[in-house]
């Protein structure tokens, strides 16, 4: 069966500038429920992050901040929300739902955060949307509880997962791999362990044929037994924040190609969200409905 993490998001502690990006997190769920893609069954809603599992990544001085709601207006800045505790509280549910998605994941092949893929946040800040990296969190679990040997971490968010690549520089067990926009945010990149650059404008055809040619041989090379999935739609070119040029078909063939070879190699994979920033809702919502669709067709 096909496990979904959701996190029920609290839109009225948020800006009213913040809440129509937030929206697709309630909107995807009723979409796949309506549609027929998943039932309630497929749902579960996780607990919170132990303080341990924090600790295992982040630094003690900046999780005190996040606990005490003692960022600085700069480090507020940074993360683009401001800092509450009910934000706090989700970021926690978040990151447990990653890890409980790498239980399923191990045990059905393939699981999916609805939220996630907070990329950006670093051992002691966070920037981006990102407070908590659940990757880099989830990625030390399973090596500390000798579920995975090997973890490859496929990002295909158009923007660089930096707050992961910093992370994971020093471990050799965890490979990431960050395919995004050149010019875009950060505007400093980390090094990953492969980072593809794409240009502005870049179409369907030049980023899937990349795509194929590299993730097959990356999987002969690093030789992982468990991955996660970063599938973020912000490369569609009706996207805000995106500047790439793919179609939602297209985004969907990513997908599918991402998909049927982690599933053809027999590798679990925790699937997140990601970002998504298109002018029309719908969009957004569609393009991310993709993953799960495909999901259960090609696992279920």
């Amino acid at each position: 069966m096909l496990k979904i993490a959701y996190t029920p998001i609290y839109h009225h502690s948020l800006p009213p500038g913040h809440r129509f990006p937030m929206a697709k997190y309630s909107l995807l769920p009723e979409q796949l429920l309506y549609e027929g893609t998943c039932t309630q069954a497929n749902f579960f809603e996780p607990g919170q992050l132990s303080e341990a599992q924090v600790l295992r990544t982040h630094t003690a001085g900046y999780w005190q901040k996040l606990k005490d709601l003692k960022l600085s207006r700069a480090e507020e800045r940074r993360t683009g929300f401001p800092l509450t505790q009910k934000l706090v509280e989700r970021e926690i549910t978040i990151n447990q739902g990653t890890i409980d998605n790498c239980r399923y994941a191990l045990e059905f092949g393939v699981s999916i955060n609805i939220a996630g893929g907070t990329h950006h946040a670093y051992a002691d800040r966070g920037e981006g949307f990102c407070l908590l990296n659940d990757i880099a969190i989830a990625s030390h679990w399973l090596l500390d509880q000798n579920l995975a040997q090997k973890i490859l971490v496929v990002d295909l968010d158009v923007h660089q997962g930096n707050g992961t690549a910093k992370i994971m520089e020093n471990e050799p067990r965890v490979f990431t791999f960050s395919m995004h926009g050149a010019k875009n945010y950060p505007l400093k990149k980390e090094k990953s362990d492969l980072d593809i650059a794409l240009p502005d404008g870049c179409d369907d055809t030049t980023y899937l044929k990349i795509l194929s040619e590299k993730l097959p041989r990356l999987l002969d090379e690093v030789q992982p037994d468990f991955a996660f999935y970063q599938s973020g739609v912000d490369v569609l070119a009706t996207d805000k924040l995106g500047r790439l040029g793919m179609s939602i078909y297209g985004c969907r063939q990513r997908d599918e190609l991402v998909l049927k070879t982690l599933h053809k190699n027999n590798l679990p994979v925790a699937i997140n969200m990601g970002g998504g920033y298109s002018q029309r809702l719908a969009d957004i919502v569609d393009a991310h409905a993709n993953t799960f669709r495909l999901a259960q067709k090609i696992w279920f």
